[in-house]
């Protein structure tokens, strides 16, 4: 809920206020995954699957994520970070690497996602630099999770279930000073071209409007304009920054496993409501064995954007 989020021409960068939400991101994939959110009913194989996605999204956008880290308006290099909604550490390791000299707390939810983040900081030979922590932050109450200069959530905000009473703990939660950076990813990635699948064009948009209804119900927060919220809840806004996201598929074979993993996940969401053509069409697109896989064509891309919120405890 992570982590989800998102530079060098995998987008041009502008300035300017979102109605961005990861919510959006159809809600994203993240959407599904619910970083840092409860996991209620979710099996094993779901919360794999999640897993994988969270880790493409890393991979995918990493650009992306780097871009963000540095335009961040610090007055000085922070030396604890929160990580909230970290999934399985696309923020994290992002975050290390951007500030070497910086802890991360990484809180999620999900326990296998915490031990897969636990896994890549082992391998990278920062595990002394992080600190993990299962919690649902629905909670009244939350974990002590010290006194950071920096709050990350990316992907995470929407699914809260009282996102304002979140603000104003994150709030309190910071340094005197501190920053809070909210990051979002605007609406579920469009992978094929508009004229795609050949007999049924335009199948993507589709989908994407079968959606609506359903994330509107279960992710009421996504789409969201988080500026006023943060105001609201007492920061001071520093900024806000919108990203185009748009990476051609035959830049990374990643891509073409992000949309996989993506559109099968959609599929879960709008299996009752889209039209049986339809639903053969993007049956054709998912199956990895047949000659109509996604996973055989050369015209995929990303196209999304991910915004930025950053905000400030005052002193």
């Amino acid at each position: 809920m992570t982590h989800a989020p998102h530079a060098p021409q995998h987008g041009d960068t502008r300035h300017g206020h979102g109605n961005h939400g990861h919510g959006n991101h159809g809600d994203d994939l993240q959407s599904h995954a619910q970083p840092g959110q409860a996991h209620h009913g979710h099996t094993r194989s779901d919360l794999e699957g999640q897993a994988e996605i969270l880790d493409l999204d890393a991979e995918v956008l990493a650009e992306h994520i780097t871009d963000i880290t540095t335009w961040l308006p610090l007055n000085e290099p922070p030396r604890h970070i929160v990580d909230l909604g970290s999934g399985t550490g696309a923020g994290t390791f992002a975050l290390l690497e951007q500030f070497p000299d910086a802890h991360v707390t990484a809180v999620d939810s999900s326990a296998g996602h915490l031990q897969r983040l636990r896994e890549k900081a082992c391998a990278r030979g920062v595990e002394d630099r992080v600190r993990t922590v299962q919690a649902d932050l629905d909670a009244t109450e939350w974990p002590d999770l010290g006194v950071p200069d920096l709050v990350w959530a990316s992907a995470s905000m929407h699914h809260m279930a009282d996102p304002d009473r979140a603000l104003r703990t994150v709030r309190e939660l910071l340094a005197p000073g501190g920053l809070f950076a909210v990051v979002e990813l605007a609406g579920f990635p469009r992978f094929l071209p508009e004229d795609a699948p050949e007999g049924r064009p335009g199948l993507e948009d589709r989908c994407h409007t079968a959606s609506e209804s359903y994330h509107a119900e279960h992710v009421p927060h996504r789409g969201a304009d988080w500026g006023p919220k943060l105001t609201a809840a007492g920061f001071t806004l520093d900024g806000d920054r919108v990203i185009d996201v748009n990476i051609e598929g035959s830049r990374s074979e990643a891509v073409g496993a992000y949309a996989l993993g993506s559109l099968q996940r959609l599929r879960g969401s709008i299996v009752e409501v889209l039209s049986p053509e339809d639903l053969t069409a993007l049956d054709l697109l998912l199956d990895t064995d047949g000659p109509g896989s996604i996973l055989r064509r050369d015209d995929l891309a990303v196209r999304t954007e991910r915004t930025v919120w950053a905000a400030r405890r005052p002193n």
